[in-house]
């Protein structure tokens, strides 16, 4: 009996062209953290932001900023402190005496990819700034609207271990991100290629090491792409009860959201694509689901005194149920 060879329906060779080469670029300068680059490049091609948490020198920033420079496209950079007020991220109008009339200065949010770094330093107030513009892809001032120019992505960074001068985000911000990546130290081996590879660039500059290699305009057609990635009724019905599980958890004190069962669905079509599949197995989903829901649901006190974590109830929930074949 002869062996019969996958032909996907869709082509998918652009897209694992292009995830090739954004990771290419991207391991010129970062060791390991495969998890993290594979997330953000997956949240890249399913229309999402990313939320990474980890302690201070784990290369967060630097990730997001290399990602952002291998798409051709604009990028700006907003350093979150207590004292950044809404307008300094979003714009302001400013008078001009000549025509007697209000202009809109844009702020740095207007731009493709934007990185917000240390999320969490700034007060309520400023966090709120991104609510619209997360959702919507819009701002609304002054009475007028201003679309955000496609493609769209916010990647924030915050650290876990300071408190002071730290605000926690609010619960509506949280579910705007489709992913919360939580960035381990590397290992001992990882830390010595790090060194070694650092100690040979000298005096090097390090971005430039880094080029584009994918447009904007193509980054939409790529999201288009995984629009029309098959999901089988199934896999959707699984996706549904494992959200509709978050809600009704005894370790569970606040559920996952409708928006959360989207992400789920979105994120498990992008890693479809990047496996080179045009279609969503239930590994997929299992595989997108700790990311995608472990900023969205609020344990219970006694859970969380008792030193349980999202991640392990995430997987308690996968756990107890039938996986679809």
């Amino acid at each position: 009996m002869e062996e019969q060879i996958f032909q996907p329906r869709t082509d998918l060779t652009a897209l694992n062209e292009a995830v090739l080469s954004i990771r290419q670029e991207i391991k010129k300068l970062i060791v390991g953290q495969d998890e993290m680059v594979k997330l953000i490049i997956a949240a890249l091609l399913a229309d999402g932001h990313v939320l990474i948490e980890g302690v201070p020198g784990v290369a967060k920033t630097l990730t997001a900023r290399l990602v952002a420079r291998s798409v051709d496209a604009g990028f700006s950079r907003v350093q979150f402190t207590p004292d950044l007020m809404p307008s300094d991220v979003i714009g302001t109008p400013v008078f001009n005496p000549k025509e007697g009339t209000f202009d809109f200065k844009r702020g740095p949010i207007f731009g493709n990819i934007i990185l917000v770094d240390e999320i969490n330093r700034a007060p309520a107030k400023t966090q709120s700034a991104l609510l619209e513009v997360m959702e919507e892809r819009q701002i609304s001032i002054d009475g007028k609207t201003h679309a955000m120019e496609a493609p769209f992505m916010v990647l924030a960074t915050q650290n876990p271990v300071e408190q002071e001068g730290t605000y926690r985000l609010p619960e509506a911000q949280l579910d705007r991100f489709l992913f919360k990546i939580v960035v381990p130290y590397p290992t001992e081996t990882e830390e010595l290629t790090i060194l070694t590879q650092f100690h040979h660039l000298g005096n090097t500059k390090v971005y430039d090491l880094v080029k584009p290699v994918i447009s904007g305009a193509q980054i939409n057609e790529l999201r288009r792409q995984i629009k029309d990635i098959l999901i089988e009724e199934k896999l959707l019905q699984f996706i549904a009860k494992l959200i509709h599980q978050t809600r009704n958890h005894k370790s569970i004190y606040l559920g996952a959201s409708p928006r959360a069962s989207l992400a789920v669905m979105n994120a498990s079509k992008a890693i479809a694509a990047m496996q080179g599949r045009d279609f969503v197995t239930p590994e997929d989903i299992r595989e997108v689901l700790v990311p995608v829901l472990r900023h969205r649901i609020i344990l219970a006190p006694d859970k969380e005194m008792e030193g349980v974590t999202e991640e392990e109830v995430i997987r308690q929930i996968v756990q107890a149920m039938d996986v679809p074949r």
